[in-house]
């Protein structure tokens, strides 16, 4: 069934009150498996199609799967609900529920549970009924700002939800996000921000407070799930970033595009994982002192009081959820195994980007026992990126159906697929008509007048909004058609002065990163820069010019 991004959920389906599941002999996997690649004799269904920007799901043991997106879909819902009724693992019935957007979803105890930033509600759930009560309740309420605001969370079974509380910072700098800036020393953020907090889940109107801390030094752990094998919670951190940028005495671009690791991680109560003094260097196998904190990629003084990492990956790969293997259905390997989905990196400089997969991790005794493998590839598409908007696909979410299929979302377009293991081998596919993505060009030319622009562009900003100017999304917000960008100067210049540290909306996405000061910049670097974002990507405006930069610097307003 292809489903067209413009289609009204309204006029989608009619809701059935019946659920089929389907057999797996039944199943007939889509051509190139949907447009990634997978081990042999495993085979992906592609379950929906383009519904919106998927974050994470859960799946009821009927089968029906709830999606949570990032952006309201086209009637105003921001929670899909899915089901197949006719048996060939594809959804045929598809409605939207509540207009909360959001990252965390679970199912637990009768109930829908899903975040907002700083919330986490339920609603109840009714026997072979696909969409929840109407009726909202609110467990926890949690600080506000910027930052990683996205919320996800777990349960241990016994009554404990435990929540990823990210942080503002990058480092905990005194001056967000500047180069050379010393780390605040204590870390006051950590004391609402950068760890995980346990709650009670079932108890209504919960307030975040330092005593329900459950651990700490966790810069922003969006991958969190608790390992019923072993009775512990496991996480997976994003690092920091701006290694070099922020100290180029002290690292190559080739090491900030590496450095420092995503690292993997069991905790128990109290446990501190070093964030923001530390981090951990997976080349070198060790820990090591933050520049901010008086590192120089090499010293590791005070770092043996922080937990150690089971495992390191590469830097900037953004692990968003970890599963662990529970069903039949895949070859024995995998039985308890680890399964992570990276959403990809949006800050390796000028580099290609890299992550955009599912890994698989095997595990003994809640250990890894080997090393990690691909499991999944192929979502950025046939060419190298440069941008991550540039990617087809960002695995984002995994969750495990009731047959033991293992199930993979996207964050672009909505995709899911359904991945099957067939031990006979598959003998045939579909051949559906999917929403195919473009290549796009990476990088426009621009005419003599423009590159001095370009240059300062590509220095001082690509980094965040990307060298074409389409950001991060959640994180750093697009340049391309923007009114804020083509429209008043001076509202624009002092942006560039004072920096940005507001969470922004942008054509219904949220964006969360804290814009530093780049008053350090001269008039005329900054002129360039403006002139230059206001004529590039389709954008139409007027020039910049270097004296409306020193009026602006000069006024009362700006001192």
């Amino acid at each position: 069934m292809k489903l067209s991004r413009r289609f009204s959920w309204l006029a989608l389906v009619i809701l059935s009150t019946a659920c089929t599941k389907s057999k797996i002999q039944d199943l007939v996997p889509d051509k190139n498996n949907g447009g990634i690649t997978l081990p042999e004799k495993f085979g992906a269904v592609v379950v929906v199609d383009s519904i919106g920007r998927g974050r994470h799901m859960a799946i009821s043991s009927r089968g029906d799967i709830y999606l949570h997106l990032s952006r309201l879909a086209l009637d105003g819902k921001a929670i899909i609900a899915l089901r197949d009724t006719t048996g060939d693992g594809r959804a045929d019935v598809i409605k939207g529920y509540s207009g909360i957007t959001g990252t965390g979803i679970k199912l637990h105890n009768g109930y829908l549970y899903y975040a907002d930033e700083t919330h986490v509600f339920r609603s109840k759930l009714t026997e072979r009924e696909l969409l929840p009560s109407n009726a909202r309740d609110t467990l926890v309420t949690m600080v506000a700002g910027v930052g990683h605001m996205a919320k996800t969370f777990t349960f241990d079974g016994k009554g404990g939800m435990y929540v990823n509380i990210g942080s503002t910072s990058n480092c905990c700098e005194k001056t967000l996000r500047m180069p050379h800036t010393a780390g605040d020393s204590p870390c006051v953020e950590l004391e609402t921000r950068a760890g995980i907090w346990k709650f009670d889940d079932n108890t209504l109107g919960q307030k975040q407070d330092l005593k329900y801390r459950y651990a700490t030094g966790i810069r922003n752990a969006v991958a969190l799930s608790w390992n019923s094998d072993v009775d512990r919670l496991y996480a997976l951190q994003h690092g920091r970033d701006d290694l070099h940028r922020y100290w180029p005495e002290y690292y190559t671009e080739d090491q900030n595009a590496e450095l420092p690791s995503e690292i993997f991680f069991d905790l128990e109560q109290g446990d501190n994982m070093g964030w923001p003094y530390s981090y951990y260097d997976h080349i070198q196998g060790k820990k090591l002192l933050n520049p901010e904190y008086g590192g120089d990629g090499v010293k590791t003084e005070g770092c043996e009081k922080f937990k150690d990492p089971l495992l390191g990956f590469p830097g900037h790969w953004a692990p968003n959820d970890l599963l662990f293997y529970k069903g039949d259905l895949f070859p024995q390997k995998y039985k308890r195994g680890a399964f992570i989905a990276f959403h990809g990196s949006w800050n390796r400089l000028g580099h290609e980007q890299q992550g955009f997969k599912v890994v698989f991790v095997p595990m003994k005794d809640g250990k890894p026992s080997g090393p990690y493998e691909v499991f999944a590839d192929g979502f950025i598409g046939p060419q190298p990126i440069t941008n991550p908007n540039n990617a087809f696909f960002r695995p984002c979410s995994l969750a495990e159906g009731p047959d033991g299929s293992l199930y993979i979302s996207d964050s672009q377009h909505g995709r899911i697929w359904r991945i099957v293991y067939f031990k006979d081998g598959i003998t045939k596919t579909a051949d559906r008509t999917l929403y195919q993505p473009v290549v796009k060009k990476e990088e426009e030319p621009v005419p003599d007048e423009l590159q001095a622009g370009r240059m300062a562009y590509n220095t001082y900003c690509a980094a965040c909004h990307q060298r074409d100017g389409k950001g991060a999304p959640g994180m750093n917000p697009p340049l391309a058609g923007i009114n804020l960008v083509t429209g008043n100067k001076t509202e624009l210049i002092n942006i560039i002065l004072k920096g940005y540290d507001k969470p922004t909306k942008i054509n219904g996405e949220s964006y969360q990163n804290v814009m530093p000061p780049h008053s350090w910049l001269t008039d005329q670097q900054i002129a360039d820069v403006l002139t230059y974002i206001r004529k590039s990507w389709g954008n139409k405006a007027d020039d910049v010019k270097s004296d409306e930069v020193a009026k602006v610097r000069s006024s009362d307003n700006y001192k």
